[in-house]
């Protein structure tokens, strides 16, 4: 899947998101904020000025977010975004109301809805997780001129073939065809059972 994929699927698929912004003693404070629409290239919510998490946006233009979809636990996916904002205004509104219809019910009158102003999630890096694939299926992903983040851990030219931290690993997801062994990221839970089992020390965090 593309970074434009994934934005569609928040947008599309989950909607509802838990947002992180900080407060102004750098304390972190969440909000159930929905995502309206995509470009693909961006993302697109709403909020009313008068809100204290306006003010947060307006002074860091940073946030973060997870959105979660799934029966339960072994059955979710898991979208998590960290980015850039700028505000819309209000001009974006009426294009955001008519996609997302139910707004309406919550902001009847045009003069409600001179309470709110749309922003843009304009520059970012995310990262996909699901719970539901065997073994777990996880992404990273970038948009807006972002750059992919390397996390999780990688096996060295230090690698003696030990095969300890195959054992130790809950997804079973490294490679020892070859030495060094290799790690697929795709299925790392990035639990550092290999780091902290390998007798050789040829495991780094990316």
């Amino acid at each position: 899947m593309t970074a434009k994929d994934y934005l569609n699927y928040i947008v599309r698929e989950i909607h509802t998101t838990i947002v992180a912004t900080v407060d102004d003693e750098g304390l972190p404070v969440t909000a159930a904020i929905d995502m309206m629409d995509t470009d693909g290239n961006s993302l697109t919510f709403l909020t009313a000025k008068g809100k204290g998490f306006y003010d947060r946006l307006v002074k860091r233009q940073f946030l973060a977010f997870t959105a979660i979809k799934g029966a339960d636990t072994m059955s979710s996916v898991a979208v998590s975004v960290r980015g850039k904002v700028r505000e819309l205004g209000y001009d974006k509104i009426p294009e955001l109301f008519e996609k997302n219809p139910y707004m309406h019910e919550i902001y009847p009158t045009d003069d409600a809805m001179k309470a709110l102003t749309a922003f843009e999630i304009y520059e970012g890096s995310g990262e996909w997780f699901d719970l539901s694939k065997k073994p777990i299926q996880r992404d990273n992903f970038a948009f807006g001129g972002a750059q992919t983040k390397s996390e999780g851990y990688a096996i060295t030219d230090a690698c003696i073939g030990g095969g300890c931290c195959t054992t130790a690993c809950p997804q079973n997801c490294i490679l020892t065809g070859s030495v060094p062994y290799v790690i697929e990221q795709e299925h790392c839970l990035h639990c550092g059972n290999c780091l902290s089992i390998c007798p050789a020390g040829a495991v780094e965090r990316r």
